[in-house]
């Protein structure tokens, strides 16, 4: 009598045992009526699956709508390309409405794992759930609704820039109301809104509400096992959902999106919701934070005192200055562009390494124009690619290439597109990550040749393919564009130089050490790379810009290494530059870009920080390492941290005697030159002037 008492008080409790204990004899009579085939899906994971079929379709039509608003934009892609180039927007769409799918249905999936494994057969934290999902899909599309007309008004998907305005939500209420354009997106959304509240209503019913009161939960090994499976597999499909790629090396970013050369089918394949909430993550990380050096104007002031910029209000910019040559080439030059993963100058027997670990690289400093005083804007890749391009400086830890509204900037790739080039950019990997391919895309770079672009055999890490198949597969890709009749700029990031270290077997290194290894098989790339170039027609007619990414810490004296800067930077052209040259004038990364276009003799505005040091001799240098800058000149090097402390030495002897208090005005002199122009930089960047 106890017994049966006892289990008629557990089978009233809304939340039984777990499944997979068992207490007492399951009570066959009352499993009897609802007993499952073995292979069916338990009956909360078919609610999640349609939930998440009718989200996808929610976004997917508020995507519809937003083309079918812009349309005017269709145009501006050709009518050859159109169906594949929006096609593959809507593609990308899917998959960013999956990923916000993926995170609204994380909490209700866990929550239904627990009270189907509890045996929770009360209806009612179900329809706690289900509210949560329907809660969270009206916010999902009333994000959606808001981006249509802000996109029409900023051709930029929502961003925290519209949080700027909510201390004015009355007059933004009103300016709704009494615009047509504005108010009419209600409308869908009201229709969207209904109708997933009447599909949510029957999805729930048919798929957990009518399970109960009869459902009295699974019972037995079996049961155990079918939840394991299907709920690893469920789980699966979320969190490569939620990652919205395959790629191990970067999950989808803003700049998976900018896939093509047009800036509205690109626009067209973002989620709202993504991209407002990964500003406003972007803007609680302090690194994206905006510096504050000194006045902005005293700033902008200063740093066109330092790079002699006359002031020219018709450009609309604070820096911006037209570079006109006194006579303009009739044939213009390709350029090949090679930024060499950690080539710091400590690895080369130019600058006294012993070890013959570059003959290439020293060789061809040698026979072109050497410049022995260059340093890297960072210590990062992206560092390295956004100044080398862009002459843009490092700004601490600010990831400009992964801002979420992302800028135009008027750069080498967009300059020299306007002068009839073609421009693509290599690299060995995913050229998602640090968002370099998307940001790249959407300043100026045509095609973007990456790990999905070379065979699948070819990969050996995580770092893709070696350097010299990456070169290798490029050449019948220049002989392409070179057969076109237009010049080309061809840019390269290697990453052989780069842990995981992998040498191919072809390969037989000198050194016993895997590092030195690696320095060799990057260096004998570049030469192979090379020979294989001056074989071709258009060997003559091409410059070669060779500098690193960023350096790396080798004898590092100082808590600022220099050799973590100090980079070669070779330009060499038999066919274009005259004899052979050495530079020991200071520069960085930021001066390439003006350098290079004084060296091509092609007239362009340079809105940028950075100069043609052919014509214009720096005082200092100044670059960035995270939480501290260095400001360099031919005998001093200050280091200023973000806590405060300064020092200054005396670096050609490696001094580490503290010289700040010795000379405070040379001091004060160098971190006043290095502030301005940093803040003169973030003036461009806040206020979106670093376009044309």
């Amino acid at each position: 009598m106890g017994g049966t008492w006892m289990k008629y008080f557990l089978f009233l409790l809304p939340v039984q045992p777990p499944f997979f204990i068992r207490i007492g004899k399951p009570n066959r009579k009352i499993m009897s009526n609802n007993k499952p085939a073995r292979f069916h899906i338990p009956f909360h994971l078919v609610y999640l699956l349609k939930v998440y079929l009718a989200g996808a379709v929610a976004f997917t039509l508020f995507r519809l709508l937003q083309f079918i608003t812009e349309s005017g934009r269709i145009s501006t892609v050709p009518e050859g390309e159109r169906f594949l180039i929006f096609l593959r927007a809507f593609w990308i769409g899917f998959r960013f409405d999956m990923v916000i799918l993926a995170y609204i249905l994380l909490i209700p999936f866990l929550a239904l794992g627990l009270f189907y494994a509890f045996r929770v057969r009360n209806v009612w934290p179900y329809r706690c759930v289900n509210g949560f999902v329907l809660f969270f899909y009206v916010v999902g599309m009333a994000v959606y609704a808001i981006d249509i007309p802000w996109f029409h008004q900023f051709h930029s998907r929502l961003n925290r820039a519209v949080l700027q305005w909510t201390s004015d939500g009355g007059f933004i209420f009103r300016m709704i109301v009494q615009e047509p354009r504005y108010f009419w997106t209600v409308i869908p959304l009201v229709l969207l809104v209904t109708g997933l509240f009447i599909l949510g209503k029957r999805i729930f019913r048919s798929s957990v509400a009518d399970k109960f009161p009869g459902w009295s939960g699974p019972s037995g090994w079996e049961a155990w096992l079918k939840y394991t499976l299907f709920h690893g597999v469920f789980f699966g499909l979320m969190f490569i959902g939620g990652r919205g790629r395959l790629a191990q090396k970067s999950p989808i970013r803003v700049g998976t999106a900018f896939f093509s050369p047009y800036a509205f089918p690109n626009q067209l394949g973002l989620n709202p919701v993504f991209t407002l909430t990964q500003s406003m993550i972007e803007a609680l990380q302090e690194r994206n934070r905006p510096i504050a050096l000194m006045d902005p104007e005293e700033a902008l002031s200063l740093t066109r005192e330092y790079l002699h910029i006359p002031l020219q209000d018709s450009t609309g910019s604070p820096l911006a200055r037209w570079i006109i040559p006194a006579k303009v080439p009739d044939d213009r030059p390709n350029v090949v562009l090679v930024l060499m993963e950690s080539m710091t100058t400590a690895k080369m027997g130019r600058y006294g390494n012993t070890a013959r670990l570059t003959p290439h690289l020293d060789s061809l400093a040698s026979n072109g124009w050497a410049f022995d005083s260059i340093f890297t804007a960072g210590i990062h890749t992206h560092n390295g690619v956004y100044s080398t391009l862009f002459s843009y400086p490092a700004l601490f830890e600010q990831h400009q290439l992964k801002q979420v509204n992302m800028l135009k900037y008027h750069g080498l790739p967009a300059v020299l597109k306007q002068h009839g080039y073609q421009t693509a950019y290599f690299t060995t990997h995913d050229d998602q990550f640090d968002n370099i391919g998307g940001f790249l895309s959407n300043n100026g770079v045509d095609r973007i040749i990456s790990q999905k672009d070379f065979p699948q055999e070819e990969v050996r890490s995580t770092l893709g393919v070696p350097d010299d198949f990456m070169f290798r597969f490029s050449v019948p890709l220049l002989d392409e564009m070179a057969a076109t009749g237009k010049p080309f700029l061809g840019i390269y990031m290697t990453a052989s130089d780069h842990g995981p270290y992998i040498i191919p077997e072809y390969f037989q290194p000198r050194s016993s050490r895997i590092r030195e290894q690696a320095v060799e098989y990057a260096d004998w790339s570049i030469g192979r790379f090379m020979d294989e170039c001056s074989r071709k027609e258009w060997f003559g007619n091409t410059l070669f810009v060779f500098i690193a990414d960023h350096g790396a810490p080798l004898a590092a004296v100082y808590d600022m290494p220099l050799n973590y800067h100090h980079s070669p930077l070779v330009f060499y052209g038999p066919g274009i530059l005259e004899g052979t040259r050495e530079f020991t004038c200071l520069g960085g990364q930021i001066d390439v870009f003006p350098t290079l276009m004084g060296l091509l003799k092609l007239p362009y505005l340079n809105n940028t920080l950075g100069v043609d040091l052919l014509e214009h001799e720096r005082p200092y240098i100044y670059f960035c390492a995270d939480n501290k800058y260095g400001v360099l000149d031919n005998e001093f090097f200050l280091v200023v941290r973000k806590t405060g402390r300064e020092s200054l030495f005396r670096h050609l002897s490696r001094d580490l005697h503290d010289y700040r208090s010795d000379y405070p005005e040379k001091a004060d002199e160098m971190k006043r030159y290095a502030a301005a122009q940093m803040q003169a930089a973030q003036w461009m960047i806040t206020n979106r002037k670093t376009g044309k």
